[in-house]
């Protein structure tokens, strides 16, 4: 529950972004048509845990001097990853065929969450290398 409490209260962004991903897989009911761009919704996937993504990075780098890059490893990038997957497979098996869960999307999940990590390493050693160079 301490840990819980912790997670809300430093990663509060994270927290509302993680939940609205969840809302948006296990209760919406979402059709998206936009004219010619094809595989609309991978592309939404993809977008939806880039941004979560980045997100949990901005809000870990604001508290955090120094990155543990086995922390964030498994934080920022694979549980997303696991997350995605999980709700795949409650698509498919608990939402009564409101919603199914698909392959494409896991990887479309997985492409954004591998997106956002390697943005944030990038934009971690940048600001380590500038500390650096500042000092």
């Amino acid at each position: 529950m301490k840990y819980l409490r912790h997670l809300i209260t430093h990663y509060p962004l994270s927290c509302l972004a993680i939940a609205a991903i969840w809302y948006l897989c296990l209760f919406l009911d979402v059709h998206v048509h936009v004219g010619h761009v094809r595989a609309v919704d991978k592309w939404t996937h993809t977008t939806m845990y880039l941004g979560t993504g980045l997100v949990m990075w901005w809000e870990y780098l604001r508290q955090h001097k120094k990155v543990n890059r086995r922390r964030v490893t498994l934080l920022i990038w694979l549980a997303p990853i696991a997350m995605g997957g999980l709700l795949e497979i409650l698509q498919a098996y608990c939402t009564g065929g409101r919603r199914s869960g698909e392959w494409l999307d896991f990887a479309a999940n997985s492409v954004g969450s591998t997106l956002a990590f390697i943005i944030g390493i990038l934009v971690a050693n940048y600001c380590a290398t500038n500390k650096k160079d500042a000092s």
